[in-house]
């Protein structure tokens, strides 16, 4: 059993979101070392002092992020080496390779940062291969093994990988099979509807979990084994499991793992030799953006338009004023009007269109805020749907945008 203290009042606050955590859990599981509990503290020294000393008595293992640098609410290394008993010692070896660093950049090194080359007596060092703190490790055969890992992001991910794993595999002696993971991404489908289509599912597939992840994206499904079979096992009873759900869910499932359906579509797009455009009004270049993310976009994608006013709508994608004035600019003929413009002007193959109210003023009793139209344009087809989004501002947009991607998908995989 593992703790996992993450160290800083920025943390408490709320202006980072603590990634630290999550990755190693995740990491460690996949390993069979199993986190049981994680805690977060500020830059304070008793809060520390507490936090580490009760997970030590807990479990006899504790990983620390955050509190290694050299400023003066650092303070995880001494704090840490008070409760071993040790002291610190200036590691000169490396405070020569911290001169040489800012040097490199020009400038000499402040004084403060003498202290990031202090270790405690007795502690291993654990090589930072992307940044400047070094991490450490600390064992007692009383306490136990605590490891000192900076706070920033990219640089614990690194160690988690090239240090951390390793190393608890060598000296932790208690380890179960993996917890393993398997998600398959849905859209089109509401939660509570999935969980009811595929309730017998989830009961057989036992002792695998399954647990349902709603957000504006869609639902993923997360297939869980508990430590409860081998790596191999885990692998077959989730292929076993992920074909009765594609059975029964046919295309609401699009990929497998994190995979955005933006994506997805763009390999379809991509091996049907299509070109796509948008035409976006509420979600102003979301849509867009979220295709051209992707490496390579320009294989499918040559243009889109963001047409805000409806003057804008009228002079680049042809929409006509009646039609505004008499169904205004949310609605089902607009949408379609400016998917089939865009497809003309562009020159495309295909294009979708998104018009709505996001928010948070400008609806009505007939025409609520949230309410999105998308439309779709192909030589063969126009297609058109709607749907009155829940959330704020933002969340409509993403949502919106989400769903443009969800009728392209449709389109695209018959």
């Amino acid at each position: 059993m593992i703790e996992i203290v993450t160290i800083g009042d920025e943390l408490l606050l709320g202006h980072t979101v603590d990634t630290n955590a999550a990755y190693i859990s995740e990491h460690l599981a996949a390993a069979g070392l199993r986190v049981t509990r994680r805690a977060t503290v500020g830059d304070d020294a008793a809060a520390i002092h507490a936090a580490v000393n009760d997970a030590l008595a807990r479990t006899k293992v504790v990983i620390t992020t955050g509190g290694l640098g050299p400023t003066s609410d650092d303070f995880t290394k001494p704090v840490i080496a008070a409760l071993y008993g040790r002291e610190l010692v200036v590691d000169n070896a490396y405070l020569e390779k911290l001169r040489v660093r800012w040097r490199q950049r020009g400038m000499e090194m402040p004084a403060a940062n003498v202290t990031q080359a202090q270790i405690p007596e007795g502690a291993e060092i654990v090589r930072n291969p992307v940044g400047s703190a070094q991490g450490l490790a600390l064992r007692d055969d009383a306490l136990g093994l605590a490891i000192m890992l900076p706070g920033v992001p990219h640089e614990v991910r690194a160690m988690t990988d090239d240090f951390l794993i390793p190393f608890l595999l060598e000296h932790v002696s208690v380890r179960s099979e993996p917890i393993c993971h398997h998600i398959l991404r849905t859209t089109g489908i509401p939660e509570s509807l999935l969980a009811d289509r595929i309730e017998d599912i989830v009961r057989s597939v036992a002792p695998i979990t399954v647990a349902f992840l709603p957000s504006y994206a869609g639902t993923d499904i997360r297939l869980t084994s508990w430590a409860a079979f081998d790596q191999e096992s885990c692998v077959a009873r989730f292929r076993e499991a992920e074909a009765q759900l594609r059975a029964r869910l046919g295309s609401h499932i699009y990929a497998i793992g994190r995979t955005d359906l933006s994506v997805v579509v763009g390999e379809l797009l991509r091996a049907r030799k299509l070109k796509v455009t948008f035409a976006e009004s509420c979600t102003a270049g979301l849509l867009s953006k979220r295709m051209t993310d992707i490496s390579g976009a320009s294989d499918y994608f040559d243009a889109g338009f963001i047409t805000y006013a409806n003057g804008a709508k009228q002079k680049f994608l042809g929409v006509d004023e009646s039609t505004i004035a008499t169904h205004g600019a949310v609605s089902e003929d607009v949408a379609r009007e400016m998917a089939v413009g865009a497809l003309e002007a562009a020159r495309a193959d295909v294009a979708v269109a998104i018009t709505g109210i996001a928010g948070p003023t400008g609806g009505s009793d007939s025409k609520p805020v949230g309410l999105v139209w998308t439309a779709l344009a192909a030589r063969d087809a126009v297609r058109t749907r709607s749907f009155i989004m829940p959330g704020d501002r933002e969340e409509v947009r993403e949502r919106a945008a989400q769903m443009a991607l969800a009728l392209l998908y449709d389109y695209l995989d018959e």
